[in-house]
């Protein structure tokens, strides 16, 4: 069983920042990923996911993140860059290793136990983000549609929708990107959202706006509620790939329908629609099905954190999660759960940090 300060579970933009400030703390540490490469959640993106169209990269701490050829896939090179990263600055990433359970150890120490392992740690930074996690809403009649459902994670490319009639249910930046696809092979295709989507161009993007939208998923988390995601809450970006389906009649929003029928989806007057394929751009939910045998969460279904700091735990950060769920806030909240876990293991005796 191997013994540490802290460990890091996750390799994307929240663990890799956390592991850079760990460098210079002092402490020992362990960074752990499911994944098999570099890249986080990026190498799973779709193919047709090119830098153009992605919603701004921050830089990693101490890496300026040069912006690649616009056409260039997101999957090779935002992974490229994470994985350049890693060599720098000499950070060991032990992958694959997939955790499956956190427990409470003896002496105050946590057991990380994985597929490869059990580490014994006195803290615990958890970057799992969302993606093994994504979200398909229920509704009625849901089992009896004969088409394909499928969600955002399984997408690969436009091609699969050829001739289709094809119901793409959403508000998000994924929603709209991938049905400006899709529309230009598609037999037809329809968009609902259950509120009317708002644009904003990139100037609208202030800084205070951008505290405003932190601020909406912070309070959510403060309370003890799952945390809606900062892409749930901000505004769709309005791009020349947005501007060109516009023109092209793509971008007219429906209301959300109310049931699913074998043939299509349904709607409380009465309105039906036929459909061959519904793609469920709903987003993801945290995963932390690993941290489950601590018992961390409330009664309103989420985690209370101050900052990154888990309120019934403190040996515990959530980075990535909540208001820092976005490139640039999982800079800042790896830094800050550092800081923190520095100044709380420093002042504790070795073997409890409680």
């Amino acid at each position: 069983m191997a013994e540490t300060d802290v460990v890091v579970i996750g390799a994307g933009q929240a663990g890799l920042s956390s592991a850079y400030h760990l460098r210079a703390s002092g402490l020992d540490f362990a960074v752990l990923d499911a994944n098999p490469a570099p890249g986080g959640a990026w190498q799973h993106r779709w193919p047709t996911l090119r830098m153009e169209t992605v919603h701004g990269i921050f830089d990693l701490p101490g890496m300026h993140f040069t912006p690649p050829a616009p056409d260039e896939q997101a999957a090779d090179a935002v992974p490229a860059y994470f994985a350049s990263f890693e060599r720098e600055f000499g950070i060991d990433v032990r992958r694959p290793v997939a955790v499956t359970a956190v427990r409470n150890g003896d002496d105050g120490r946590l057991l990380v136990e994985s597929d490869h392992g059990t580490w014994t740690t006195r803290a615990l930074i958890n970057a799992t983000g969302t993606w093994t996690r994504p979200f398909v809403p229920r509704y009625p009649g849901q089992e009896t549609f004969r088409g394909r459902q499928l969600h955002t994670a399984d997408y690969r490319a436009p091609e699969e929708f050829a001739g289709k009639r094809v119901v793409v249910v959403g508000g998000g930046a994924s929603a709209v990107q991938l049905l400006a696809e899709i529309a230009d092979v598609a037999a037809a295709t329809t968009w609902v959202t259950r509120r009317p989507p708002v644009f904003r161009d990139s100037s609208g993007y202030t800084e205070e706006y951008r505290r405003d939208v932190v601020a909406k998923v912070e309070a959510r988390v403060r309370a003890g509620l799952p945390p809606g995601s900062v892409a749930s809450v901000i505004d769709l970006p309005w791009t020349p790939q947005m501007a060109r389906a516009r023109e092209r009649g793509v971008l007219v929003r429906r209301p959300m329908f109310d049931r699913i029928t074998p043939d299509g989806v349904e709607w409380r007057d009465g309105a039906r629609l036929e459909a061959d394929v519904i793609l469920w751009c709903t987003g993801w939910r945290p995963a932390l099905d690993h941290l489950a045998p601590l018992r961390l969460r409330g009664p309103g279904g989420g985690i209370v954190v101050d900052g990154t700091r888990v309120v019934a735990d403190p040996r515990i950060h959530l980075v990535g999660y909540g208001p820092s769920a976005s490139t640039v806030g999982a800079n800042r909240a790896g830094r800050a759960a550092v800081r923190e876990l520095r100044t709380l293991l420093t002042a504790a005796p070795a073997g409890s940090a409680r």
